[in-house]
Parts: C-alpha cells; structure tokens; sequence
C-alpha cells in the first residue's frame, strides 16, 4: 500500500503500530482507513496522543455475572472472566468492597475470577458489582425461604425447572425440584433472559393447577400495556401444555430471531375467577459483531472529520456497538394510522395513546422559521434516573444559542474546550480537569457522565444533554437564536412506590410502646396511615408519631391503650400492607409456684418459681419482711425464673417465705422447715438402720422437676460402721404374675448420678433430673450384726412434649375453628391447657391469641383478615411449664360466601318461559363470584330442580320448556369457593301462562308538541309501548298508509321506531300509530312539520328619493320555506364599489326608510328573507340605483347649547363590612363618580387618616382603596369614605372586626407570663 507523501507515510506506519498490531492478536479483522488528503505535523501528534491513550485503556469483562437465586443456607458462586491475565479485580457489595473471609471467598486462575458466598442468610440479598479496570458490571443476589420438605417420588414427580432455554437442550442429569405453593399461582417464574441479535429464546411459566377448576388464563405483555397475544407470528410463538401426573399447566413464550427492539421490560399475568397472579421479568438483545475484510477509503476534507476515526477506534477496540439515534416522533408523522402498533412494538412504546394525541398538535402547520431548520419536538418523556438530549438545527451555524428552563437561561459554570474555535459549555456536576482535544464541537463520551447539562455543536446542531434526570428537570424547555423560539416541555415520570416489606401483626399489653414498620421502594416517599379505614393525623397529644428513615416507614404509639386495637394500613401509590394491633389487658400467670422444703442443717434451700413475663420484677419476703441478700442469701432473676438461694441453712432460717411480683395482686408462699438430726447414743455390736424420712407424694416417692438437681440425704446407724450399697432397680413383668427385678450398682464417681458416703450418713445425688432417672432407687447397709434396705421412688416430672400441627375447619369471612389432640406425653403432671398463637404465612412473627389457658380442644379463632393466609400452632402447659411449639398447621385462607343475589324479580311470563332478572350480591370478598344458580319447585312441592345447567354468571335468565298453567316457586344462590349464599325467593308463585295486557302508547314528552326538522336531517322516532300478547302496530299518514320505500318502520315487544334517512318537505303531516290487541286499540298523533330556507322577497321597488334618504318597499317570498317569515335584511352598496353593507336585521316590516346616505353617490339595496332556517339564499334587488343629488345652498351648523356634565359625587358600591385576622394586611374597597374629579378624605371613627402611614390610599378609575398593614385589634372600628367636589360632597361608612391570630395571642401570652 502506497501513500502520497511524507505524512501519508508516518500515517501509515502511526496505524499499523497502534492500531492493526492490537487488532491481529485479537485475532479480529476490522476496516481499513485510508488517507487521501494533506495532514500536518500537529494533527499527527494530537491523533497519536489519543489514540494510545484509548487503546491503551484496560480491556472490559468478556464473561459477566449474572443474578442468580438461591436457597437461604446454601452456597452462590459468581464467575467473571477477562480478556486477559494480569488485570486487578474487585468485587463489591451494595457499594463496599469485599474483603476475603470465611463467608466470602475469592478466587483468581489466569483470567478466570470467581467470589464464593458461604451460608447464605436474607440479608445477603443485595446488589453486587465486579470491577474489571474500567469497566463495572452490576448484578444480584436473591434468596428465598426454604421450601417445606419434598413429598415421596412415587407421589410426586419432580419435573425439571427450566426457566430460558438458549438454543440448547438441558442436560438429563439431576434436575431441582419444584417449591409447592399452596396459595400462590406460579410454581416457576419466568427468569431474566439474555440473547444475541438473531438468535432463539423461549421463556417459561409454570403454574399449579391443582385446586383449580378450570385452565387459567394467561397473557403475555411487553411493557406496561401491549398485549403479545396480537403479535405471534414470525418471531413469536405463544405454548401451553398440561402435565396430568403433577398438575402443573406450562406456558411459554418463544422469541425467534431476536433483533435488538425486543429488548425491554415484559410481564405474564396468570388470572382466575378467583385469584390472579404476576411476574415481572427482562430482555436482554446483545448485537453482533460484523467483521469487515475489505478495505474501505474513508476520506478526510477537514480537520472535523477525524473525530470519526477515533470513535470507531474506540468502539472496535472496546468491541462496544452503539445503537443509531431513532427519531420515533418523525417515523409516526409519515406513518399511517395502521402501522402505529407495529411501530410501538417495534420500538418499545408503551405510552402510545399519548404519544398520538402529541402527534396531533405535532402535525398542525407550523410557520416557517428563518432561524431553525429543525426545531423541538412538542413534547419529550425520559425516567427517571435516564439522560435525555433535546435538538435542533440552526439556519446559521455561527448563530449564538441560548437555552432557557422555565423562562430562566441555564447558567454556564464551567467550561470544555473543545477546538480553538467552538468550545463546549457545561454545568458541573463534579469536579472535572479540562484536556484538550482536536476535535471540533463533539463532547468526549467518557466525559459526559461527569456533568449535569452538556451544550453540543455540531455543524448545524445545537444539542443539550440533560444527564441523570430528575423530578426538578420536568420544566418547559427554550432554545432562542436571536428573535426566534423553539418552545418544548420535558415530562420525568416516576415510578410508583411499591411496599418491599410488608407491617407485620403484633400483640401488645396496655402502655406498650407500639412500633409499626413497613419499607418502600424509594427513600422520603409519602405514605398514608390509616386505622379502620380513618386517616390518622399527628394530635395535639402526639399520640400517633410518624417517621422516615431512608426507606423505612414507621408508626409509632407511644403508650398503648385497649382503644389502639384495629386493622392499621399504610398507603403508597403502588400498593397497600394490612396489619393487626391485640392490646391486652396485663395479666400475669404463674407457670410454677414455691414449694415447701425440708432442709438439714449447713444444706442449701432453693426456692424457685416462674411466671409467664420475663420483665416482671418482684420482692422476696421472710415472715412478711423483706429478704436482704448477703454472702449467704442470694437473690436471683434469669428471664421468666425468680430464685431465692440459702447457703449452709442454719435453724434461724426456719420461717415463711413468700414471691411477691411488682405491679400484680399476686402472693407465692412456701415454708422452709429445718431438720436437725439427732443421734442417740448406740452401744456396740449395733444392727444397720436406715433412718429414713421422705417428704413426697407417698412415704416412699421422691418428686423431681426435669433439669433440677436431686440431693438426698440419708442417716444410717449401726456399729461397727456399716457398708452402704445403692442400686436401681428395673422391674420388668416377663409373665402375667411374676416380676424380675434387674439391679444395677451405682458407685461413688459415676458422674452425674453418684453416691457420696459420709460416716453416719450417705448422700444421694442427681445432677439435673433426666427422665431416664426416672425408676425405684435401693439402698442396702450392712455390718457384721445384720443388714437393713429401703427402697426409694424418684419421678421426674417435666413440660409436656409438643402437641401435633393443628387442624383448621368450619373456615369463615374472619374465623375458623382450629382442633388438636393433646402431647403424647405430659410431662407426668396433668395439662393444665392450651395456648395457641397464629401468624401470616410471609412474617416471621407469631400473635398470641389467648391469655388465660384453653381446657378445651377446639378454639374458635376471629378477627382475622378475609383474604390474607394464616398458619396456626399450639403449645400445652402442665405446672412445670410450657411445651415447645407445635408444628404450624396447614396455611388456610379465611373467606366467606357471598350474601344473596339483589332485586330479584320476574321479567316476562308466557306459555312456556318465565324470564328473570336480578343483582349482583351487595358482599362478595376475597372469594369472588363464580356464578349463579336458579331452581324452581312446583307449588306443594319441597323437591328444588336446577333451571339452568351449571352455573350462570349473567344477571338475567330465561327458563324455557315449562308447562303452561304450572304455579313455579323461584329461587336464586351465588356461589364462591366458601359455598352457596342465602337464597333470594320471589315470594309468590308464579303461573306459567301469557297475560293479556291492555295496550298503551308512552308517547314521549318532546313529541306532545309539533316535532320540528330540517330539510335533509334524520328523523328518527322511538314510541315505547306495552301490551300483552305482542300488538299489531299501524301507522298511517294524513289517514294514508305509509310507503316502506320513502319511510322505515321497525318493531321490537316494547316499542316501534319511525325512521328517515333524509327529511324532505313533503314530509311533513300529521302521522298516527295505533296499537291493536283483539278488539282493544290504543292510538296517538305525532305532528312532524319539515322547514327549509325561505324564498326572496318579491317586487322591491324604489319609492321615493329625497335629501340623504331612500325608501323601499317590497312582497313577502312566494315560498316561505314552510316555517313562518321571522323578519327580513335590508343591505346597501354603493354603485362604485359594490361591496353590501348592513342596514337592518331582523326587519319585521315590508317598507323601510335607508338613510344616512352620502351626497353625490348612488346606491343600489337588496332585500332577503329569513325563517327558523336561516335568511334566503338569493335576495331580491332594485333594479335601478337611487342617486343622492347635491345641493346648493350653504350649510349653517346649527347653535347648540352647551351641555353641563357636572354632577355631585355619588358611590356607585358601598363599603361593605369586613371581619379579618389581625397581622395580615387588608383592604376596604368601594367606587364613586362625580364631575369634576371629587377629592377623597379617609376617615376611622371621624378622625382623619391621611397624615398615618398605616394606612396607603389608592384611586384608580373611580375605585377607591383603602390598604391597612397588618391589622390590630386595636384597628377595629367604623371606616368612612368622603368624596368632595363643587357640586356636592358624599360619604360612605363600613364597620372592620379584627379578630386576634391565635399563634400571635399565644405568644404574646408566654412573653408576658416570662
């Protein structure tokens, strides 16, 4: 390849260094730019300096994360890949960047990246983004709850979830199984897709089918309202499918042949008679890359030019394709009205019904512009957030430019150069360094983002780019060249609110704090409280306090009271979140009570009880004073368990100890008794003796809480000193009648269970009870004298083991009944009842339902919200304590039938049919209406027959095929999900037979008087009428039948219609109707009259002629249009110019006398007639002009005496009295003439108000004003107006209240208190 000269050379040699070499290892062919005009040395240099600076940028992300859902506790793994090795790699979450650490763990091989997220929680579900050099790719992180365990395979099959399908098939391998929902629609949502330009995709939704009656209706929608069910056919098909084993309904959408306009936002919306279901999800069209192996002759005439070079350097070294500028606007101004849909579809509208009523004032004709080639376009629409540029094209390209924001110029406070000849102007948004660049009036994209407005030249244009736009930048928008304006409005739309996060219910005791919280979508929004549907404001006493928190909404109550319990709602313009307030009177329980204990001397003595409120504090008392805790007496408090504790008992601490909780009405009491163990003396030679003494259910049981700890002492005598062996015995009953018995030793060091052993005595120790220690404990002491035994009972006691899941039954509009069996277990104490809680299946929060304890096994739960689904649970309670919960019950959702349909009523009766009608029920609920069902009975019959089959979901019914002369009773039902409502009867039996009715016109009101038309308009005359059976109408014309081929008639069973297409004239006449059934007749007169425009008037003739006035006369029009000669026009014109002017209108006479004429001229006149139609269409004229003949003589102005015009003063609107608040500034107002000019004196309670500066007068065309300044009371009293001139004087008065401002009095108060 050869250039010209030198600088084509070093061009060549610039290119191939920077430009192919990069090129080639990308293993990328791309076009060839070739040089054919003169560069010189300095545009070589800039050119070199720029394009290493962009080739030299980091290279962007080739493989990018996606969002990726994932199950709370599970592990998500994130890959990026890069173009090559070596570059640095950040990752970041919600902004902050990671860090490497046991929950997240991040990874590089070579140009491979991955960040691994361990133990997934909630709280994970955040935004992330990786950072590749300059280049930053956001994505998220959504986790859901855990899904509820997965039935059996041979119960149910687990079809795989395939949400995108990418031109490939999936694999057979293991496939997930799908969350079951017993509420929701969706099994499978359709997921966020990406596809490349020409390629297939095919999104997925499947739904649970199982409780549905019917297959679902589903529909497809791009953006906010275009409905794709229209749209299948080259590139879109629409599936649906039915899998009879799962129950589970797929639809798919399949987009073929992607081009980059389907990219955008879609929706599928799931609907049945009773619920209906959404799902939001999005399009992703990345272009091709199309490779050009030919070389391609780009020349350069200018130095302007090469900006073009260096952005396709730019976009083919980033591999970035930037989509051209489509003008939408332009495209729908010479489209036809029947591509405006394909033009939506194509570009992505979704507001086209506005778009075209802008189109409509778009396409009026505008003047031409001197100035703008191009001007505005009417109107602009961007989101929120997104950037916008407004255009136009400048006759001039040195004109200057100014841009204007609601009539203000928008400031220019910094400055781009871009050449040495055209520089461009921005608003900062940020801080920004300028550099210098070669090229003329084009701003450097890199750069854009830095700034709030951008100011472009280029050629002709005159481009602002409003960057990052916001609800302030919706103004009206001016581009001004010199005298000329280009007007434009910028609309910013706004997103709805959406609630994130949903109140949840809570329960609370009288004088809580109550703290509802909800969360938007957007920070600072506005909501709207309301309890039982009352909008709560902020009172005097702040009992209701509302706050904002980013997003975050709350409602605060301060100190509860029983009358704060309701339904709250908040309120956004995007959705509603229900929740419910329980305030409960404070009472407190006592789950375990003090028992009396038996202790000997330097033992410890516990005394334990526990209550149902963990925050609730009380006193111990001795002998009824209060305990004070030492080094030997301890007092202690952990959650609901309030302990007294005596160490080393001595027999002063013998006495009555009571629990006394603060704030309750209650008193625990236990007794401490001290045993002191005496030793009498023994001689030798003595037989073992187990002194034994227990104080439990029978003399030989020991009773132990579960966790409590055991220490039995017991005394042994004997001499010499015996040996004390423990052991347990196990009784088991092989044979009815025979019981073995098992010993197993225990010894000293055991552990938990042990045998301490003492001189005279030996201790018996469980560490924290168990139920397997549980059984008959034996202890044997022997000597060489003899031997004794005693066997001990210990039984542990404990809570009750939980209950199963409840069941839920007898489900209502807001109650259901819940039933339950009682523990397996209880714990070997009698359960003392039940406690049940409920919560809403999304929260996390479970309500107590009831304070005292149930001792049945079935609780009628209320108030609850119809709609909404609940899970129940249940705990049982013995004297130890409380269970743990119960598994939740099934989610269940309360609603109610409907009530009975409305109105019900009997239509028509004939000889076979009975036709009924009635109204929707006046409650229907969450539930729904699926339809409606009719029955009727014979008289004396209790059987119901079905009159319909199934259901019926119109309000009318027609039941045919009845035998005539039956009496029929009738009933209706509507019917829901809940069941059948109460049934509407008509109260009397209906007889099945025609009634003969007379018959009766209802001739309507306007047509009791001449019905009055026009030649060519429509006549259409609706008569209603009744009668029974069907009459036979006749309807006749001046006694004469009508002729079908001139006048149209129609008939129906309750009225007749007379139809002209074209009124003529011989229209008119006097039309009769008459109603015939058997030999009874009813008949009524209609009286049409047809009217056109009258004729001329006939034989004008000129008269007489004399001084300046001419007199006519003339005939009144052979044809008055069939409408009566309101009055006539009489028009001049002068024989010169022949151009009519007026003399009279709505002349009702046939002569007339035109004066005024001029001297010297001559004057033809015409004459038309005019009806309730309108004046003639022709006139009649004079034949020959009149001419006003000039005189001789000399005129004498005739001597007039001068009139006096002046007058008194007289008001001509009164003062009127006025009541204002003092501060702000008033006015009195009132009017007066007089001539001369009257002087005007203010006055307050007849003292003069001129010299007071107060008060400013003002006079302007007779209207006087008095302004006082911020009004007193002190100001209050009689104002008077007084006008003056020579011919009199004048005066007005007017009473003025000031009442005091409230907030002023208020203050004025405090300051004089301080």
């Amino acid at each position: 390849m050869k250039f010209r000269n030198k600088n084509h050379n070093r061009m060549a040699l610039l290119y191939h260094s920077i430009y192919l070499k990069p090129l080639l290892w990308n293993q990328h062919l791309f076009d060839f730019w070739y040089f054919t005009h003169t560069l010189n040395s300095a545009i070589l240099g800039e050119l070199f300096h720029l394009m290493l600076v962009i080739l030299n940028k980091p290279n962007q992300l080739q493989d990018k994360p996606k969002t990726t859902e994932v199950t709370a506790g599970s592990t998500a793994v994130f890959e990026a890949e890069t173009e090559k090795a070596g570059i640095k790699v950040k990752w970041q979450r919600a902004g902050t960047e990671i860090t490497e650490s046991e929950k997240y763990v991040i990874k590089a091989e070579g140009n491979k990246h991955s960040l691994t997220i361990n133990n997934v929680v909630k709280e994970d579900d955040v935004t992330y983004a990786v950072i590749a050099g300059s280049s930053k790719v956001k994505f998220e992180l959504k986790v859901k709850e855990p899904a509820a365990p997965a039935p059996a395979a041979s119960e149910l099959p687990t079809p795989p979830v395939e949400i995108l399908v990418f031109d490939s098939v999936p694999s057979a391998g293991t496939q997930p199984e799908e969350p079951v929902d017993p509420i929701g629609l969706f099994v499978t949502r359709p997921q966020d897709g990406e596809v490349t330009a020409g390629g297939n995709i095919t999104f997925t939704a499947k739904v649970a089918g199982e409780s549905l009656l019917k297959k679902p209706s589903v529909k497809w929608f791009k953006g906010k309202w275009m409905d794709l069910a229209s749209k299948v056919g080259k590139h879109l098909q629409l599936h649906d499918s039915y899998d009879r084993n799962n129950k589970v309904y797929t639809f798919e959408m399949e987009i073929i042949e992607a081009n980059m306009t389907f990219a955008g936002g879609y929706r599928c919306e799931v609907s049945t008679k009773d619920k209906f279901d959404s799902s939001n999800f999005n399009l992703t069209v990345n272009e091709i890359y199309h490779l050009c192996h030919d070389i391609v002759s780009f020349p350069f005439p200018s130095k302007t030019n090469y900006i073009f070079l260096l952005l396709h350097i730019k976009s083919t070294n980033l591999r970035e394709i930037k989509l051209p500028s489509v003008d939408v606007w332009e495209i729908l101004r010479k489209a036809p009205p029947s591509e405006y849909e394909k033009i939506a579809f194509q570009y992505g509208i979704t507001d086209l019904r506005g778009m075209l009523k802008r189109l409509k004032r778009i396409k009026k004709e505008e003047k031409k512009s001197t100035a703008f080639l191009k001007k505005l376009d009417p109107a602009y629409q961007v989101d929120k957030g997104q950037k916008i540029k407004l255009v136009v094209e400048v006759a001039n390209p040195d004109a200057d430019v100014k841009w204007l924001k609601n009539g203000q110029e928008i400031q220019v406070s910094g400055i781009l150069m871009v050449s040495s000849h055209v520089c461009v102007c921005v608003r900062k948004a940020s801080t920004v360094t300028s550099i210098p660049t070669p090229f003329t009036g084009v701003c450097m994209p890199q750069f854009n983002s830095l700034f709030r407005y951008i100011f472009e030249a280029v050629g002709n244009k005159r481009i602002l780019t409003i960057n990052h736009c916001s609800l302030a930048d919706d103004a009206a928008y001016e581009c001004v060249v010199g005298e000329e304006k280009s007007f434009t409005e910028l609309f910013v739309k706004e997103p709805p609110i959406l609630i994130t996060h949903p109140l949840e219910d809570q329960m609370v005791m009288v004088g809580e704090r109550v703290e509802f919280e909800c969360e938007v979508s957007e920070e600072g929004a506005t909501v709207k409280w309301e309890k039982d549907g009352v909008e709560l404001t902020r009172e005097e006493t702040f009992k209701y306090r509302f706050k904002k928190d980013g997003k975050k909404q709350y409602l605060i109550i301060n100190e509860s009271t029983k009358e704060d319990s309701g339904h709250y709602t908040v309120k956004t313009n995007g959705g509603v979140s229900v929740a419910e307030l329980i305030v409960q009177e404070k009472k407190l329980e006592v789950y375990q009570s003090i028992a009396d204990l038996t202790v000997k001397a330097r033992d410890q003595a516990v005394f334990k009880c526990e209550v149902s409120d963990e925050n609730v504090k009380g006193i111990w008392l001795k002998n009824g004073k209060e305990v004070v805790p030492d080094e030997r007496i301890k007092i202690s408090h952990i959650g609901r368990i309030h302990k007294l504790t005596i160490e080393d008992v001595t027999p002063g601490d013998e006495a009555d100890y009571s629990f006394i909780p603060q704030g309750f009405a209650y008193n625990l009491s236990a007794k401490l008794q001290f045993l002191e163990v005496k030793i009498d003396f023994v001689p030798r030679e003595e037989p073992p003796k187990i002194h034994l003494d227990c104080l439990g259910q029978s003399p030989d049981t020991i009773v132990v809480v579960a966790g409590n700890k055991l220490r039995l002492d017991v005394p042994i005598s004997g001499d010499p000193t015996p040996t004390v062996i423990w052991q347990k015995v196990n009784k088991v009953i092989p044979t009815p009648g025979t019981i073995q018995v098992y010993p197993r030793l225990l010894f000293e060091s055991e552990g938990r269970v042990r045998v301490e052993k003492h001189e005279d005595h030996c201790v018996f120790i469980i560490e924290g009870a168990e139920k397997e220690d549980e059984g008959v404990y034996r202890v044997i002491v022997k000597n060489p004298v003899g031997e004794d035994k005693a066997d001990i009972t210990v039984k542990v006691i404990d809570v009750p083991d939980p209950p199963e899941a409840p069941k839920i039954s007898n489900i209502g509009e807001d109650y259901c009944t819940v039933q339950w069996q009682p523990p397996k277990y209880d714990g070997g104490q009698p359960v003392l009842g039940y406690i049940l809680e409920r919560k809403k299946k999304k929260s996390y929060r479970w309500m107590r339902l009831n304070f005292d304890l149930l001792k049945e096994l079935t609780y009628e739960a209320k108030r609850m919200i119809e709609g909404v689904v609940y899970e129940m649970r249940i705990y049982a309670v013995n004297s130890i304590g409380m269970s743990r919960p119960s598994p939740a019950s099934q989610p269940f959702m309360p609603i109610a039938p409907p009530s009975e349909p409305t109105h019900f009523t009997v239509e028509d009766v004939s000889d076979s049919t009975v036709a009924l009608k009635w109204r929707p029920p006046e409650r229907i609920g969450a539930g729904g209406l699926d339809g409606y069902i009719v029955e009727y009975c014979k008289e004396g019959s209790t059987e119901w027959i079905p009159a319909l089959p199934g259901l019926t979901e119109r309000t009318s019914a027609l039941i045919k095929d009845l035998v005539t002369g039956d009496k029929l009773n009738f009933r209706i039902k509507a019917i829901n999900l809940a069941g059948e409502s109460g049934a509407a009867i008509i109260k009397e039996p209906i007889t099945v037979q025609e009634i003969l009715q007379r018959p009766k016109i209802w001739l309507p009101r306007h047509l009791r008087q001449t019905l009055v038309k026009k030649v060519g308009e429509t006549i259409n005359i609706v008569i209603p009428f009744q009668g029974k059976p069907r009459p036979k109408i006749i309807w006749t014309k001046d006694g004469q039948s009508l002729d079908a081929k001139d006048v149209g008639i129609r008939n129906s069973n309750t009225d007749t219609i007379l139809f002209i297409r074209k009124a003529e004239l011989h229209h008119s006449g006097a039309y009769e109707v008459t109603l015939q059934i058997e030999n009874m007749t009813d008949k009524v007169a209609i009286t049409i009259q047809i009217i056109d425009k009258p004729g001329p008037p006939q034989n004008i003739k000129l008269t007489d002629v004399w001084g300046f006035n001419a007199a006519l006369e003339w005939t009144p029009p052979q044809d008055d249009g069939n409408a009566q000669i309101l009055g006539y026009t009489v028009q001049k014109a002068d024989k010169k110019t022949m151009e009519w002017y007026t003399v009279f209108d709505h002349y009702r006479r046939t002569n007339c006398v035109v004066s005024e004429l001029i001297m010297g001229n001559e004057y033809f006149f015409r004459v038309f007639s005019e009806n309730l139609c309108g004046l003639s269409e022709t006139a009649a004229t004079t034949k020959n002009p009149a001419y006003i003949q000039k005189t001789g003589t000399t005129y004498k102005p005739p001597c007039y005496k001068e009139h006096d015009f002046s007058e008194p003063p007289k008001f001509t609107h009164p003062l009127v009295n006025r009541s204002v608040i003092a501060g702000y500034n008033t006015t009195l107002s009132c009017a007066v003439r007089g001539i001369p000019k009257p002087k005007i004196y203010w006055y307050k309670n007849k003292v003069d108000l001129s010299g007071d500066a107060k008060y400013r007068m003002f006079s302007k065309q007779g209207v006087l004003t008095l302004e006082i300044r911020k009004p007193t009371p002190f100001d209050g009293g009689f104002y008077t107006c007084k006008a003056v001139n020579e011919c009199g004087e004048a005066e007005i008065e007017c009473r003025l209240d000031v009442r005091g401002n409230q907030m002023n009095v208020m203050y004025n108060t405090n300051t004089a208190v301080k």
